[in-house]
């Protein structure tokens, strides 16, 4: 009797996992439609890596892959709707380092950033370039550095714990200065603003200033990066420069909805990695500023658990507020 329970047991267990399983195994169908929610407006780092992985998995998978521009909220609007939306994997959420602040920054937020959301994919990096106008007398980081300690001076961000302001934040702390933070809505305001003397630097995301240095309108004074980059390849590094902990790179990446079953999640993972070491997508990231970073979904909760860790310390520190 007892053997007779075990078989019956095991085939029940079987019979309630198979459809799982084969759900799995058959995800995408061909034809559906997978909506891949990007917080924010379209041009930025999140929505041109989106666009770029949304357009191979269609191919690979004979699918739809629709990205939607959901922007507010610093990210948070498109956000809770992946984070209360279906665990089948029809929905995928585009992150950035905005979401490892919001961590932090949101305490009180209507969706639990790390408990309803789950880790796919590390997609790519872009780091942070300090610029100021090139009328500026900072003419290098080491003044930037002295200045900063002698004397107010404004720096702008896109928003109140964006990339850009918490970079700030982390200069300041590292570097015992009080520069004054001017908040814009947005990336392109506050580079009008800072192009035309109203801010005297911005820690800006490389893609937002890139095109203005190499105009001749702002100065680039280091990369936040360990490494130099190839489209300014004279631009040293904060390692470079003596300030070796000021390593920030805007990151973007993949997630979905917390229950969504191991198999399709581990599907995802594999073909993203996929794509992103294919040349032609190197390349077409690299053209926009950015550096592929495939990591895995194991690996990448590792690393945004380490990111939640490192800003909300830098938020505490620097008692950044969301308003």
């Amino acid at each position: 009797m007892q053997r007779r329970g075990f078989i019956i047991g095991a085939s029940q267990a079987a019979a309630l996992g198979l459809p799982r399983l084969v759900w799995a195994q058959d995800f995408p169908k061909p034809g559906s439609t997978i909506k891949y929610t990007v917080p924010f407006p379209p041009g930025g780092l999140t929505d041109v890596m989106a666009r770029i992985v949304a357009q191979k998995l269609s191919e690979a998978w004979k699918a739809s892959v629709v990205v939607d521009n959901k922007a507010g909220g610093n990210g948070q609007i498109g956000a809770e709707q992946v984070a209360k939306g279906p665990a089948d994997g029809s929905q995928l959420l585009a992150i950035t380092l905005t979401h490892a602040v919001n961590a932090s920054l949101f305490p009180h937020a209507p969706f639990s950033f790390t408990r309803d959301l789950r880790p796919v994919a590390l997609l790519a990096a872009s780091p942070m370039l300090v610029v100021v106008p090139t009328a500026s007398p900072i003419k290098d980081f080491k003044d930037l550095v002295v200045a900063a300690q002698a004397r107010p001076l404004n720096a702008g961000s896109s928003g109140n714990g964006s990339p850009t302001h918490v970079t700030m934040a982390l200069f300041n702390d590292l570097n015992h200065s009080t520069m004054a933070h001017i908040p814009y809505r947005g990336g392109a305001p506050s580079m009008t603003d800072l192009i035309g003397g109203q801010l005297d630097v911005i820690f800006s995301n490389f893609p937002e200033s890139i095109a203005h240095v190499k105009g001749g309108k702002l100065r680039a004074l280091a990369l936040c990066s360990p490494e130099r980059h190839p489209q300014v390849p004279e631009v040293p590094t904060t390692l470079e420069v003596g300030m070796p902990k000021l390593l920030v790179e805007n990151w973007t990446a993949a997630m979905v909805q917390a229950k969504t079953p191991d198999a399709i999640v581990e599907k995802y993972s594999r073909e993203i990695i996929k794509i992103l070491y294919s040349a032609e997508v190197e390349e077409r990231a690299r053209a926009q500023g950015f550096r592929t970073q495939p990591m895995g979904s194991e690996d990448f909760g590792r690393f945004l658990h380490s990111e939640i860790e490192r800003w909300g310390q830098v938020v505490r520190s620097a008692k950044i507020s969301a308003t």
